[in-house]
């Protein structure tokens, strides 16, 4: 039995959120510091992306805590507080999702470090900081884990490990990052990605980021080919490319724009639409109103 399918029910597309970096960026994170200090330092601000994301709609909220693996938080100078920073990420975004009655799912992000043969770090090691990361969330009350912008199937399944170590019953989703020339950084196809993680545990597999909506609707037509047993596809699409406006980034997909693309998402059976960089409340509310029209 999925796992996840057993926690979402029967209504399809299920509606995650949207970016929490750019949101952060916008209520005055400043460059270089990592989103993540802010659930020690700022937690209203986190609370308050967590709650826009669900008024507007979303049913499942994502923690703050895509760099919260020790090497990331390492860089600058959190490595010794992976344990706070993801279990406050999960406090938080659970206090929100208890108000609006909707699902947390727990963050993991790449390491940043490449694994062997390419880098130094092995996939005993590469479970090991997905397990610290995941023992912290699982702490903070988190329902699913969400493992996402990998390029790199070992680090994935590694992550699988993890979650297999650490939190047996949660469902897990893992998403990769396709951006170049439809396959990952690694060169990794869609409908790889999909036949190799739902064969090693993953209830739901999709993609991620990118290069915007037309490209992830191409990357999605690909992995529903590829869709095997009873596994869940998901995609998460930038919204469009960032462009220069004045002195910062703006990402040039409207609302309307992402509304479109989430209709073309349902239509190939996508079972799970969200936003990624450059997604705002406003994106995942027009979405929500073309999925769920009242």
């Amino acid at each position: 039995m999925n796992r996840l399918k057993a926690l979402l029910g029967a209504d399809r597309p299920v509606l995650f959120d949207g970016g929490m970096g750019t949101l952060l960026q916008d209520s005055g994170l400043e460059d270089g510091v990592p989103g993540e200090l802010w659930n020690l330092e700022n937690p209203e601000a986190v609370r308050a992306a967590h709650a826009a994301y669900a008024t507007a709609g979303a049913q499942v909220l994502t923690t703050n805590s895509f760099g919260g693996t020790r090497p990331r938080l390492d860089l600058h100078g959190l490595g010794g507080r992976v344990g706070d920073v993801n279990r406050e990420a999960a406090q938080i975004a659970r206090s929100v999702a208890d108000e609006h009655g909707v699902l947390v799912a727990g963050d993991l992000g790449p390491t940043g470090e490449l694994l062997a043969p390419l880098g130094t770090l092995t996939g005993e090691e590469a479970q090991a900081l997905f397990a610290e990361q995941l023992t912290a969330l699982l702490a903070g009350g988190i329902d699913l884990v969400l493992v996402e912008t990998l390029s790199d199937l070992g680090e994935a399944d590694a992550a699988l490990a993890a979650a297999r170590e650490v939190a047996p019953d949660l469902p897990v989703v893992v998403t990769m990052s396709f951006d170049t020339n439809l396959r990952t950084m690694m060169g990794v196809r869609p409908g790889d990605a999909v036949v190799h993680l739902a064969a090693g545990g993953a209830d739901a597999v999709g993609a991620n980021c990118g290069r915007g909506p037309a490209e992830m609707e191409l990357i999605a037509a690909e992995m529903a080919q590829a869709r095997t047993g009873d596994v869940l596809l998901i995609t998460q699409s930038n919204a469009g490319l960032p462009q220069v406006v004045g002195d910062h980034f703006e990402y040039d997909a409207t609302a309307d724009d992402m509304a479109s693309h989430a209709t073309r998402l349902a239509e190939l059976g996508i079972d799970l639409v969200g936003g990624c960089c450059g997604s705002t409340p406003a994106h995942v509310a027009a979405m929500r109103a073309t999925l769920n029209p009242a």
